[in-house]
């Protein structure tokens, strides 16, 4: 599980946890969430981004990936998570999408509302920040 923020923002496992058993519950009820029995079994992460090793039960893979798209915020701050593949085993899951972080992370200025500003590149996407926090922008949208 990949997940992304804003650069200034760091995202706690507890929190990760939490808000997956909010969103579950909220989903599914207090049924099925037990059911599902989302658990955060590894946990890495920077300012902006996060990694995590989530397991659920047997057979519980699509309602895992429902609660998982109703996640829009971990204490408080918005974030985006991407399933980044789905393994039958730790150790596998572990080898296959817990290693270096791929996408790289450049801190640069960039032409934005008629301004240059300070802004975080991840890939072709664009943390600019403005007077109040930060704006997402696309590499068309900072040329």
């Amino acid at each position: 599980m990949a997940v992304e923020t804003w650069p200034d923002t760091t995202v706690g496992r507890d929190g990760f946890q939490r808000a997956l058993w909010y969103s579950a519950q909220n989903l599914l009820g207090d049924p099925g969430s037990a059911a599902l029995d989302l658990s955060v079994l590894r946990f890495r992460a920077g300012a902006g981004w996060a990694q995590a090793l989530v397991r659920t039960r047997r057979g519980e893979r699509d309602r895992a990936r429902a609660v998982l798209a109703c996640v829009d915020s971990v204490d408080g701050d918005p974030v985006g998570l991407r399933v980044q593949g789905v393994s039958g085993t730790i150790q596998a899951c572990e080898e296959k999408y817990m290693g270096d972080r791929r996408e790289r992370i450049k801190e640069r200025d960039v032409a934005f509302e008629d301004a240059d500003r300070p802004a975080i590149v991840r890939g072709e996407r664009a943390d600019v920040q403005v007077d109040t926090g930060f704006v997402g922008a696309t590499a068309l949208e900072t040329e």
